[in-house]
Parts: C-alpha cells; structure tokens; sequence
C-alpha cells in the first residue's frame, strides 16, 4: 500500500477508535437515543440539498439507513450508557467482520477459508470471556447490544452489496434522513419528554464537541476515507487494518475516560484480536498485488 493511503488508513481507523470514548463523554449528558438521533440528523442536514441522491433503488437507501442508523449506532450506544466500556464496545464491533463472511456464504454462495472458521471459534471464546467478566445485568445487556450492533453493521454490508451503489459518500449522506424519526420517537416512548429536556439542560462543550466529531469526523470523513481505499487495493488488503480500531479504541479510552481493562478481560481481548486476524488475514497473491497496481495507477 503506498504511504499516503496507508496514512489516510491509520488516520480513519484512529478517527473510529477515538470515536468510542468521546462518544461516551457525549453520552454523560444526552440520553443514548437523543444523540443518535442529532446525529443523522446533522450528517443529513444541510448536505442533503447540496448532494444529489444515489443512482440507487431509493428502498436500499432507507434499508441502510435504518440498518446503520438505529440497528447498529442506537444499540451500541444504549449498551455503553447501559454501563459497557467504549474500548470493549469498538472491539466487540469488529465481529460485524464475520456476521459479513457468513450472510457472503448464506446469501452470495461465497465460500468460507478454513482459517475463517478457526478465526470464528477463537473469537467467540473471547467473547464468552468478556460476557464472563460483566459484573451487572445492565453490562450483560450492554454486551448483546453491541453484538445485535455488529449483526446490524454486516446486514447493512450486505444491503451495500446488493444495492451496488457507487456514489457511497451521497448514499451516507441520503440514508442519514432515515435514523432520526424511529430514535427520536424510541426515545419519547421509553422516558417521555425527560430524555429530551435532560439533554437540552446538560448540553454543554463537551457534548457539543461529541456530536460535531461523530458527524464530520467519524461519519462524512472516515466513511469516505475508508471506501476510497475499498475501491483502490483488494479487501484482503485493507479489512486487516480495522485491527487497529479496537487498539485505538481501548488506548483512548484509558486516556479519555479512565476505561480499566481487567487481567480477565484483557485476556479476552487478545484472544478476540488474535481470532479476528486469524479470520480476516489472507496472504496476498500476485494477481491481488498486479489487481492492485493497475488499480492505483488508474486512479493517478
């Protein structure tokens, strides 16, 4: 990979790890629905006028949309205001890896490596460790949040797939029009008006940067970054470096929010990581590497 996309790959999975933790000090003061749903809310407004619509059925858009929207960032953030840490929920996240393998196999008849198998067995070893580690109902509940997350996460892969939509930076920006509504609505029906006065009288700084940074950094930045390096080198290529987003993720945790990692859990956590590259590595061939060449020197 040359050096500048190999940097913009560092820099998006740095911007996705990071995300976590300050997504959570959003979470100190807006109730977990409320701020998901600012959020596609801003990813989708104003942009929306300014950006025309995916060449795409209009049915995948709001498929993905609510798949993205409220299936996978509305449960991961109910499950860290339920109690999980940001650093467990960015590598639990990364299952959405092997949920994508297995609906490719159910769906596209695309066949399973070994090694994906053995990669599945070891991380869900892993998580059982992390479910064993839980000290509360509440975490537990986190936990299978976070997994239902990740679940969401690969059907939305799958909607992408089946859409074969190309503009993928107007397809985000389209598909934000649809989170709001169900999150804002889910919100009013689990706590009335409270969550969205509680929010209103806590928004400060802190939150406000939250919300700013998961809109144009994690959302509009990385979304566009990370596609951009899908569509010049091969998957094999590129799927290992989301490696680095639960290590970002638990490192600046740590930092940010004092997240502390117990000797149970960090064995968990080497194990989900060692079963996650055993799954995703795939030794490059030389047509991937001539695939790749050409690609890169088309594009400059």
């Amino acid at each position: 990979m040359d050096k500048k996309h190999l940097a913009l790959a560092l820099l998006v999975t740095f911007v996705w790890g990071i995300n976590f933790p300050i997504t959570k000090l959003g979470l100190n003061s807006i109730d977990p629905f409320v701020l998901t749903g600012i959020r596609f809310t801003l990813a989708a407004l104003p942009l929306v006028f300014f950006v025309r619509r995916p060449s795409v059925h209009f049915g995948y858009v709001a498929a993905y949309g609510l798949i993205f929207g409220v299936g996978m960032w509305g449960a991961i953030n109910y499950g860290i205001a339920a109690g999980v840490a940001p650093g467990i929920a960015s590598l639990i996240i990364q299952l959405s890896a092997f949920f994508t393998m297995f609906w490719g196999a159910l769906l596209f008849r695309e066949t399973l490596r070994p090694a994906q198998w053995i990669g599945a067995v070891v991380v869900l070893l892993g998580l059982c460790g992390i479910f064993v580690a839980q000290s509360g109902t509440r975490q537990v509940l986190g936990i299978a949040l976070i997994v239902l997350s990740a679940i969401a996460w690969s059907v939305g892969n799958v909607v992408i797939k089946k859409s074969r939509v190309r503009e993928v930076f107007s397809f985000m920006v389209w598909a934000s029009l649809f989170p709001p509504i169900p999150l804002l609505f889910g919100a009013w029906f689990m706590g009335g008006s409270r969550p969205f006065l509680m929010s209103w009288q806590n928004m400060d700084a802190i939150a406000t940067f939250s919300l700013l940074f998961q809109v144009y950094l994690a959302t509009h930045f990385s979304y566009w970054g990370w596609n951009s390096l899908m569509k010049l080198y091969p998957v094999s290529t590129v799927a290992p470096l989301s490696l680095m987003i639960p290590v970002f993720g638990i490192a600046t945790s740590i930092l940010l929010v004092g997240e502390t990692v117990h000797p149970a859990e960090l064995v968990s956590i080497v194990v989900i990581i060692a079963g996650l590259a055993i799954g995703i590595y795939r030794r490059r061939n030389p047509s991937d590497l001539s695939q790749a060449t050409r690609t890169t020197a088309s594009k400059a």
